[in-house]
């Protein structure tokens, strides 16, 4: 016997509910419940981040977490209208031509906003100079690091790291 449950959450600041099997991934719900197709199903095993979104500001691969496991929390995409720093790094990708096919782009927007909101926390890398600092300095080899979840199978990653630079105000 198939089990239903109800999940209550908000997508780029609007209530959803939804009726769901608790085994549906957060990208499913998105994509095939509620319509948000910006979010992408790339390898759905969590390695190439296309369907990288917001979990109450925190990156997230939609793919590897279930849509229940959400209830009450703010999911933003890249559909949002409500958030400046996607904003700025749409307007920067495109400046920057930080795409090619786009497959990747959302969820690189997102983990980009992501990155930079951890950053301006002083949150370190695996490659952060100085611990401790209060703000990390986004570096190419910064920026490199912290998207490294996110797959570019085009090879734009050079545009890609510049706009992320442009938009987190970290052009040399």
């Amino acid at each position: 016997m198939d089990q239903i449950i109800k999940v209550a959450l908000s997508v780029n600041g609007r209530p959803q509910e939804l009726t769901l099997d608790p085994r549906t991934t957060l990208l499913d719900a998105l994509r095939e419940h509620l319509d948000f197709t910006g979010v992408k199903k790339g390898c759905d095993h969590g390695q190439c981040g296309a369907c990288t979104v917001l979990v109450n500001g925190q990156r997230i691969n939609s793919c590897l977490s279930l849509a229940v496991m959400h209830e009450g929390d703010e999911i933003t995409t890249i559909e949002t209208e409500e958030s400046a720093i996607i904003a700025a790094l749409q307007d920067a990708f495109v400046s920057h031509d930080g795409f090619q096919c786009g497959y990747c782009t959302p969820g690189q927007i997102c983990s980009a906003a992501g990155m930079i909101s951890e950053a301006k926390r002083g949150m370190p890398s695996y490659i952060t100079a100085t611990l401790g600092d209060e703000t990390v300095r986004l570096t190419e080899a910064e920026i490199r690091e912290r998207m490294s979840g996110n797959i570019c199978r085009c090879a734009a990653y050079p545009n890609i790291v510049h706009a992320i630079m442009q938009a987190a105000g970290a052009v040399p």
